[in-house]
Order: C-alpha cells, then sequence, then structure tokens
C-alpha cells in the first residue's frame, strides 16, 4: 500500500524573501521524487489567497488562502521577509494559530519567527531567526530564549531557522528525521549545497561527502570535528569520545565514511583554511593555527594532496575582495 503524502503548508504573504520559500520548497519536492511520489505534498497559502509579491519584487502563485484550509497538515512552515511585521495582523495570526494546533510540526524561516512569536507559539521555548533582527526578537518578545548563533533550534515540535538559505538545511534535517541520511543526502546533492549545517556549526563539504546517519554512534565524532577543527582530533581522543576502542573507531569510520579518521579530520581542516584564506586577511601562520595544522609545511602539503594547491595560491585565486582583518 502507498503510504500516504505528507502535506506541508507554506505560508507566505507580501514581502516575503523568495529564497525563504522556494528553498524549503525545492528540498521536499527533490524528496519526493527521490521517493517516487511517496514523500511530500506542498500546498502554498496566502492570507486572501491571492498571489503575492516578494520583496525582490518576483510574485508568487499561492494554492489557497489559509481559511480554505481543512485538511491535515504535517509540516506548517511560515516563511520569512521585510513585510513580516506589515502581515503580522490578526486574522493572519488566527488563521497560523489554528494551523499550528492541527500540524505535526510548525517551522519558521528567517524573520517567519516573529509571526510565530506573535501567534503565541514561542512563548517559554528556545528559537533563532535572521541574525540581523535576533536582538529585535529578544527585545519584542522577551520569554523567548533567542539563541543567534545557530542555524536552527528545535524546541519539541517547532523548528525556527536563521536566514534565508538556512531554510534549506532546516528543511533537510527534516526529511532526513522522515526518510533517512540517505534520502537527504540525495536530495543536498541535487541542490550542491550541504547535507545539513547542524545547530550553529558550519558544516563543512566533507560532511557531503561521508554523510552518515542520525543515530549512527560517528554522528557526534563528526560534528565534534567539524565544530572545532583546531582542536585534538587524534585517533586516541576520538575514540575516547566516542566511548570506542581505537580498532573499532577506525574499522567504522572505513564503513560508513570510506576514509580514515585522519583524513576526514585533514578534509575538515583543509576546508575550514579554505574558509579562512577566502575572508580574512590572516596571515598563512594565523590560518594554519587556526585550522588545527601543526605547522605551514603541514597545512601546505595537505592542500596539495586534497586541493592540488599550495595555500597561498589558493588565496590569490579564492580571497575576498574585501577580506576581514580578524576572524574570531
Amino acid at each position: 500500500m502507498t503510504r500516504p503524502d505528507r502535506l506541508v503548508l507554506l505560508v507566505v504573504y507580501p514581502g516575503i524573501q523568495m529564497l525563504d520559500a522556494v528553498g524549503p520548497a525545492e528540498v521536499f519536492a527533490l524528496a519526493t521524487v527521490g521517493l517516487r511520489g511517496r514523500g511530500y505534498r506542498l500546498l502554498v497559502a496566502s492570507p486572501d489567497g491571492e498571489s503575492v509579491r516578494s520583496d525582490s519584487g518576483l510574485r508568487l502563485e499561492v494554492d489557497a488562502g489559509l481559511s480554505d484550509v481543512d485538511e491535515p497538515v504535517d509540516t506548517l512552515i511560515v516563511a520569512g521577509g521585510f513585510g513580516f511585521d506589515a502581515a503580522t495582523t490578526p486574522g493572519l495570526l488566527d488563521a497560523v494559530g489554528s494551523l499550528a494546533r492541527r500540524a505535526r510540526r510548525v517551522c519558521s524561516v528567517c524573520s517567519g519567527a516573529f509571526l510565530l512569536a506573535a501567534a503565541g507559539l514561542l512563548a517559554g521555548r528556545s528559537a533563532t531567526t535572521h541574525w540581523l533582527v535576533c536582538g529585535e526578537l529578544a527585545r519584542r518578545y522577551p520569554e523567548i530564549t533567542v539563541e543567534p548563533d545557530r542555524i536552527f533550534v528545535r524546541d519539541g515540535d517547532v523548528y525556527t531557522s536563521a536566514g534565508v538559505t538556512a531554510g534549506i538545511d532546516l528543511a533537510l534535517a527534516l526529511v532526513e528525521a522522515d526518510h533517512g541520511t540517505e534520502v537527504a543526502r540525495n536530495v543536498a546533492r541535487g541542490l550542491v549545497v550541504f547535507l545539513q549545517r547542524p545547530g550553529g556549526q558550519s558544516q563543512f563539504s566533507a560532511r557531503l561527502d561521508h554523510g552518515v546517519a542520525a543515530d549512527s554512534p560517528l554522528r557526534p565524532v563528526l560534528d565534534a570535528i567539524t565544530a572545532d577543527p583546531a582542536a585534538d582530533h587524534s585517533v586516541p581522543r576520538l575514540a575516547e569520545r566516542a566511548h570506542m576502542s581505537e580498532r573499532h573507531l577506525g574499522r567504522l569510520f572505513g564503513e560508513q565514511t570510506g576514509t580514515t579518521p585522519a583524513r576526514f579530520v585533514e578534509r575538515v581542516r583543509v576546508e575550514a583554511a579554505r574558509d579562512l584564506l577566502e575572508r580574512s586577511a590572516l596571515p598563512v601562520e594565523g590560518v594554519s593555527q587556526r585550522s588545527g595544522f601543526r605547522s605551514d609545511e603541514t597545512m601546505r602539503r595537505a592542500f596539495l594532496r586534497v586541493l592540488g594547491v599550495a595555500p597561498s595560491d589558493y588565496r590569490d585565486r579564492f580571497q575576498s575582495a574585501h577580506p576581514s582583518p580578524e576572524v574570531r
């Protein structure tokens, strides 16, 4: 028997940021293709059932008005955008609150968190939003624990994400929870994005290449490596963190990531160094220390092995036109 689709209801309004809506929609659509139509059914709804113009001027057609949605909702997602203040009307808030009570989980992207907050759905919870307006969210709603450094936050059945592309990270996390890591990884590959940036940490592309299941004993180890590449990630320390022998750790890495612990750490450190070389004015010596390499020469050899180019040459090609003089 074919499993019923999960209805994803996307709430939009005039002044949304288009990517807040389209990004998650593409994730669920690609997941459904990969699941041969058994994944998700997307319904886009506006307060009055009319199409909406985004803050970029692009217009988005909708399927229904919020009051017309009378079927069970699996996932309710409220998009963000510059128009969120104007959209905060009693009618919209009542509709969002009513739909939230019928949904399995409730989500916001970017400043959509303000609408969830105004509807009373974030009181007593932890949440996040675009870093530019985290302070404003905390000021308006002191009952919310605002976490400005997080990519997305889950508190019970309520999810909030940071700005713009973070909605894609959140949607990938939801797909992974529903259908497993392999489905989510295939969607990420199709969109040419990272599998998922966990919480407040950047997830380097090594995780896209070597993703493991959320319940794998290696997942906390990989998260720790990507969260702080410069920390002690020797095999004995990783084994201790995973509560297993070094031999068993090496075997799991081979089975689940296709590489060794040392090579994985090296790859993550190279990608951390790439980020610093691109966006900071730190000298190469500082980059190697921040990225966890023992010396400039160690970093140079790793770059040549992984990227086929020396760190200095990489910086010459890819450094931002306005690098930050200091990166915390």
